[in-house]
């Protein structure tokens, strides 16, 4: 399986930023004393395990690709990254992307340069494929340590704050389900399980430096429970780190939401930090990756989107069945989006307003919020563009955007209430009207599977071969490296900033003898690298959405 990530070259700054040491007072339920934390420590944690990677780093550079040394070293060297991640993370998304990033090449839009891999991952690669090259292994080496190095100086110079503290931590459990679990940190070696210890340990350990005697203060069960649910979290995956055979149900049902469910209570008890003052993909109340709520729909939607009231709601719904919206008055949205079909239509290809058949399919509509790339080929950036080029297709609505479909009033003069409660106006363009759909668009959620209440341990009825399927969708046949979880689109997680496309190789029929013509998002720029490449779409309610593919 050939496969490329295609996103803009993230931009490198490298500036010391000297900042002065913050220490956050809090009142704890409503207790009237202060409670000052010593971020110091924790800080200076995670400082001492960036800097025994770059230390590591220069061992490397002493040892040949061949040495015996060098593959241990190299998973120390791993093990110090991991520790260090969360904080990195949050102080430099885009580096820590790039050194523990996928060993894929970077396209460059302007330039239409392309960025050859680099990274751990890269470096695995050149390490333990038996492919690499003393050349490619001192590239590797270079770049790594001007990730590193820069990383290591931000530590440094940047103060860990409650804010910075808590949402590395989240970003962090994220990795471990979205990442670790699957194999995605180390696809060559499968050493990624091991590291499920060294993030869990790693947390209790920064925990015990920072906040737990707070915690410890004002609810002292709930500290016990922390650390007995780390410790068994912990001994369950030393007892079987096969990447193979490691039971991931087991672990996220059993193990591993006990500990996210008495994260969020730790912060909330804490009372150290708001989450509802930042915009970041997670609803940081939620007590598992797996609920209804766990993702934060604002993250996704248009700043002037956000907080949609029942009134844009209801008017985005209307509009979205009414076929007086197309310029031929005979399809509307849920004419390729069938509410019976999971918001797909079940076609081959989907139909056009005259019966011509179109070039691909519908894509199902739920939980299509939650993405960075829309259409088939991923070329819309925005809910908002994705729904303009509907308007503006001629074989669809052929309606243009910039006017407003006024035969919808004239049909239905309802509508004249609906704008005004929910815009205070009748528009004249279909600004309107799209922003109306896109908020109707983002309720179409579905988190309430049986797949969701198993995993939630709010029933227990999973049968042995659904836990084996999870457990190779999740392990062995490496689904979920393309198929995030626990969305199972390509929302590339813990930052959810791109939408991933891959190049596959979709035949033409089901007798698989030769590649479909349609070269996928190849036409935008029209580089080979790009040739037959396609969104990975999310797999939810994949019963109801054949046929597959484009």
């Amino acid at each position: 399986m050939k496969k490329c990530f295609f996103s803009s070259v993230f931009i490198l700054v490298f500036l010391a930023i000297s900042s002065c040491q913050q220490k956050k007072i809090g009142k704890i339920n409503s207790v009237d004393y202060q409670v000052i934390v010593n971020w110091e420590r924790a800080q200076q944690y995670y400082l001492g395990n960036i800097s025994k990677a770059v230390d590591l780093l220069n061992v490397l550079e002493q040892l040949d690709i061949h040495d015996k040394k060098t593959k241990n070293v190299f998973f120390e060297l791993r093990k110090y990254f991991k520790i260090a991640e969360p904080f990195a993370g949050v102080l430099s998304p885009e580096v820590t992307h790039r050194a523990n990033g996928p060993a894929l090449p970077i396209y460059n839009d302007d330039s239409g340069r392309i960025v050859e891999p680099v990274g751990l991952q890269k470096l695995e690669e050149t390490i333990f494929a038996g492919e690499g090259t003393e050349k490619g292994y001192a590239r590797d080496l270079y770049f790594l340590k001007g990730f590193l190095g820069n990383l290591k100086q931000r530590i440094k110079e940047k103060k860990l704050t409650p804010k910075r503290f808590f949402l590395g931590t989240h970003q962090q459990l994220m990795r471990i389900v979205a990442l670790s679990t699957v194999g995605f940190d180390t696809p060559v070696t499968g050493q990624s399980i091991k590291e499920i210890s060294v993030s869990l340990e790693s947390l209790y350990d920064v925990y015990d430096v920072s906040i737990r005697s707070l915690i410890q203060k004002e609810n002292p069960e709930l500290d016990h429970e922390f650390e007995r649910n780390i410790s068994k979290a912990v001994n369950f995956v030393k007892k079987n780190e096969d990447f193979v055979s490691f039971d991931r149900y087991t672990f996220l049902r059993d193990y591993f939401n006990p500990i996210t469910r008495n994260w969020v209570q730790i912060r909330q008890v804490s009372n150290l930090w708001n989450p509802s003052t930042i915009r970041k993909p997670f609803n940081f109340d939620a007590p598992t990756f797996f609920e209804k709520n766990t993702f934060n729909k604002n993250y996704f939607l248009d700043l002037n989107d956000r907080n949609p009231s029942e009134e844009k709601i209801t008017l985005g719904r209307k509009l979205f069945f009414d076929k007086n919206l197309s310029g031929t008055g005979n399809v509307s949205c849920a004419s390729c989006h069938n509410l019976e079909k999971a918001y797909t239509d079940g076609l081959k290809v989907s139909i056009g307003n005259q019966g011509s058949k179109l070039k691909r399919n519908s894509p199902t509509l739920l939980n299509t919020i939650f993405q960075k790339g829309f259409f088939w080929d991923g070329r819309a950036g925005t809910i908002h563009s994705q729904i303009k080029s509907v308007f503006n297709n001629k074989q669809e609505f052929a309606t243009a955007v910039h006017r407003f479909s006024e035969n919808i009033i004239e049909k239905d003069s309802s509508y004249i209430k609906l704008f005004e409660d929910a815009y205070g106006k009748i528009p004249t363009s279909n600004k309107e009207t799209i922003r109306a759909i896109s908020v109707y668009l983002s309720t179409l959620d579905s988190f309430d599977s049986k797949f969701d209440k198993n995993i939630r341990g709010e029933e227990n009825s999973f049968t042995n071969n659904e836990k084996r399927g999870f457990n190779l969708f999740t392990g062995k046949a490496l689904c979920a490296t393309c198929h995030f979880m626990p969305l199972t689109n390509g929302s590339v997680p813990p930052f959810f900033l791109e939408t991933e496309k891959e190049v596959i190789g979709v035949p033409e029929t089901k007798a698989n003898k030769k590649w479909d013509d349609d070269l996928g998002f190849y036409w935008i720029f029209e580089d080979d690298l790009h040739k037959g490449m396609f969104k990975t779409p999310s797999i939810r309610n994949a019963a109801l959405t054949a046929p597959y593919m484009h």
